[in-house]
C-alpha cells in the first residue's frame, strides 16, 4: 500500500465511522475526532518527516480556523468542527478545501430538503440571513432561535456530508493522474 492509498484509507475510515455515527445520535464525538487529529499528524510525520508534519498541522489548523465562526455563532457542533480539523490533518490544506466545499454544499442540499420536509423553507433562508448578518458586523454570539442547542431547529448530519464530499474527493483524486 503506497502512502497516499494509506492516507485515503485512513481518511475514509475516519468520516465514514463519524457519519455512521452522526446519522445515528446527531453528533460526532471526541473519540473519534480527537484521535484522528493525531493520527493525521502522527502519519504524515512517519511518512514524510517535518514538511509532512507541517502539512497535516496547516490543513487541521485551516479546518479549525475557516468553521470556527459557525461554532462560535452555534449554527455548526463542535463534533463537525474538530470532524473538518482531522480531515484537514490527513489531508492537508489544499485537498481539505475541496472536501469542504464539497461538504457544505451536500450539507446545503441535505438542509434544503429537510427544511421543504418539515415546512420550513422560509424561516430557514431567514435564519441564513441572521447569520449572515453575524458575520458582517463580526456579531459572534449566539442567537438562541437559530441555535443548534434550540430543539426546534433543523438539525443535517454534517458528517455524512463529510463522509459523501470525502469519498468523491478520493474518487476524483485517483482519476487525475
Amino acid at each position: 500500500m503506497t502512502p497516499r492509498d494509506f492516507i485515503w484509507t485512513l481518511t475514509l475510515l475516519l468520516t465514514l465511522s463519524a457519519a455512521v455515527v452522526d446519522w445515528r445520535h446527531r453528533r460526532i464525538p471526541n473519540w473519534l475526532t480527537v484521535p484522528g487529529i493525531v493520527a493525521g499528524v502522527t502519519a504524515h510525520t512517519v511518512i514524510s518527516g517535518w514538511p509532512g508534519a507541517k502539512m497535516s498541522l496547516e490543513g487541521a489548523g485551516l479546518g479549525l480556523v475557516i468553521l470556527l465562526p459557525f461554532v462560535l455563532l452555534r449554527a455548526m457542533g463542535a463534533g463537525d468542527w474538530k470532524l473538518m480539523g482531522a480531515v484537514g490533518a490527513f489531508l492537508g490544506p489544499m485537498l481539505l478545501l475541496f472536501v469542504l466545499l464539497g461538504s457544505v454544499f451536500v450539507g446545503g442540499l441535505m438542509a434544503v430538503v429537510e427544511a421543504v420536509r418539515a415546512g420550513k423553507l422560509k424561516e430557514t433562508i431567514l435564519n441564513i440571513g441572521v447569520l449572515a448578518q453575524g458575520f458582517a458586523v463580526f456579531g459572534f454570539h449566539a442567537n438562541p432561535e437559530i441555535s443548534i442547542d434550540n430543539p426546534k431547529s433543523l438539525k443535517v448530519p454534517f458528517g455524512v456530508a463529510v463522509a459523501l464530499a470525502t469519498i468523491v474527493c478520493c474518487v476524483a483524486a485517483y482519476r487525475v493522474p
